[in-house]
């Protein structure tokens, strides 16, 4: 039986590093759904989540924090709203190599609004492509009136994923999530 205080959702496209950023934080052996990637219009990496990626971490008060990762595709959509029930929050990471980044933020946060109360966003793959770097996330945020705190990270670097997390439990527990 898997006892935490805490459950982290990490949602997003596929290919921005949902995975890999719970490989990077997790202090046990991640429980990974990875199987061949069949859907290389979407992107060519070789594996892809299929189900429920699932790792832990322990924070310095001694607080467990289980760590779920969601397949990017839209066609496991149905998974997401299971994934979601009970937790505090969500890390959405986006793809910033990706031309549709923007379109692709937008669904992702409309995807998941309804069962995540807490959400902030992970802006992976900035080295591909510098341009702009995270202002027209912010510019469009601010534009679509969403007040969630936007990041640049790497999703290999645990002090970034760490980062994330630490910023979404502080917020839930600043605005009373």
């Amino acid at each position: 039986m898997i006892l935490q205080k805490y459950k982290i959702v990490f949602g997003g496209t596929m290919g921005a590093g949902k995975t890999e950023a719970i490989k990077s934080l997790s202090e046990v052996s991640v429980l990974s759904t990875e199987a061949m990637n069949t859907d290389e219009e979407s992107h060519t990496k070789a594996l892809t989540t299929v189900g429920i990626d699932y790792g832990e971490i322990r924070l310095d008060d001694g607080v467990v924090v289980g760590l779920y990762g969601t397949p990017g595709q839209d066609r496991f959509d149905f998974i997401w709203t299971v994934i979601c029930k009970g937790a505090l929050g969500g890390v959405i990471l986006i793809d910033h190599s990706k031309k549709t980044a923007l379109e692709d933020l937008q669904f992702y946060i409309d995807s998941f609004k309804d069962n995540l109360n807490n959400m902030i966003i992970g802006i992976t793959h900035l080295d591909q492509d510098a341009k702009h770097l995270l202002k027209k996330y912010r510019d469009w945020a601010k534009l679509n009136s969403y007040s969630m705190p936007i990041f640049a990270v790497d999703a290999r670097n645990k002090n970034e994923i760490l980062m994330l997390v630490e910023a979404l439990i502080a917020r839930a527990e600043i605005e009373n999530i």
